[in-house]
């Protein structure tokens, strides 16, 4: 599975705008909560196929290259696309598996263009070509992640399952930078490249990506067995530290994703540093929210299943028997993370909670509950200290 979050862009790469793609915790489109309270949707992570031509250790989906059963046809995925824009605004994130593995990938993303979407896509750059860069230009990509999760062949390539793919993905880059379509570099954290980051980093400035994404390690699917490499809470407390001081070195866009105690600690940390918290100083950051399943944020599956996130599967309704856009107003488990009072554990009582909420999908599969707190947190809320 390829990673998929992206960010605003507006007088600069990563930085807020009508229409562009991101973890926005704000909507950036002027557009509030309906009025019965149902938040604006502002993005959704659309697998268009599981299908996918690596094996990458952390997939979610271990997903395979045969073709998977019970794909939405073609007519099934525009009748979805047509129901988008009742949820808000949302950008579209075309995704998989591999989403170039579809060969209908062009129609729907000029479908959904033609619906006024913003649309992003996140393949592992294997398979773009010239040709394949030259019509994501064509039909209206705006920004396209790549996953790097080392600094070089070796690393990367073992973690992606398949020799030559790094390489296979520097290629795909520069298609991409050939046609003018901005990209940004993905890096999932784990204990076996956490001393790398500053090699990746600098990889991603040699390259002109646009934006480095951080992704913490979901323990599903294929992650599920990777065991040691799955970092502690202290450890996940220090990257995210080391995180905020290495932003200070770079005008290029980072963010850190399945992260969402980001957002507690940058806050903490800006108070320490006499900073105030505001979009002139952290960007989106500033205004946006750790974890956004079911709040701002959706994954819809390769068969229709809506879903908080793609790496928590919560059938959270199906497209084929349920109009989207009813799923996400009504979705018991989406208005569950709505509200904080159902939330258990330290997350419950957290002051942090509207700005960070937990991984959900770790409280899941570490937790076994989907409301439980989140189990790579460090961090002891003032009114658990109180109880205590």
């Amino acid at each position: 599975m390829t990673k998929t979050t992206f960010e605003h862009p507006k007088a600069a790469p990563g930085k807020p705008a009508h229409g562009a793609g991101g973890h926005p915790g704000a909507c950036p489109h002027g557009h509030g909560a309906a009025q019965d309270g149902t938040p604006p949707l502002r993005l959704i992570a659309w697998e268009i196929t599981r299908s996918c031509n690596l094996a990458c250790k952390h997939c979610r989906a271990e997903a395979h290259t045969e073709p998977y059963p019970g794909e939405l046809t073609n007519a099934e995925a525009k009748a979805l696309i047509d129901t988008f824009p009742e949820t808000g605004n949302p950008i579209v994130i075309f995704t998989g598996g591999e989403p170039l593995m579809r060969k209908d990938w062009p129609d729907l993303v000029r479908y959904a263009k033609s619906k006024g979407l913003r649309c992003v896509m996140a393949p592992n750059g294997t398979l773009i070509t010239p040709e394949v860069a030259k019509t994501m230009k064509e039909v209206g990509i705006e920004r396209v992640s790549i996953s790097i999760d080392g600094p070089c062949k070796d690393t990367h390539d073992e973690f992606r399952g398949v020799p030559g793919a790094f390489e296979a993905s520097m290629r795909g880059i520069q298609y991409l930078k050939d046609e003018g379509i901005e990209f940004q570099i993905n890096t999932t954290v784990t204990r076996g490249n956490l001393g790398m980051f500053k090699d990746i980093f600098k990889l991603c400035e040699e390259i002109g990506a646009v934006a480095w994404h951080i992704f913490l390690l979901v323990p599903t699917g294929r992650g599920a067995e990777l065991g040691a490499e799955i970092i502690s809470a202290q450890e996940y407390e220090d990257v995210l530290n080391w995180f905020y001081d290495f932003r200070k070195t770079t005008s290029m866009q980072l963010k850190a994703t399945c992260a969402p105690h980001y957002h507690r600690i940058l806050r903490q940390r800006a108070k320490e540093d006499g900073i105030p918290v505001t979009f002139e100083n952290f960007g989106l950051d500033a205004v946006s929210r750790g974890c956004l399943g079911g709040v701002g944020f959706c994954f819809i599956s390769h068969t229709g299943i809506v879903q908080p996130c793609g790496y928590l599967e919560l059938d959270c309704g199906d497209v084929k028997k349920t109009p989207f856009p009813e799923i996400w107003k009504n979705s018991k488990h989406f208005n569950e993370f709505r509200n904080q009072d159902c939330f258990e554990g330290k997350c419950g009582v957290c002051e942090y909670h509207k700005v960070c909420a937990g991984c959900r999908a770790r409280a899941y599969t570490m937790n076994g509950s989907h409301l439980a707190e989140e189990p790579l947190c460090s961090y002891t809320p003032r009114k658990a200290k109180k109880d205590a």
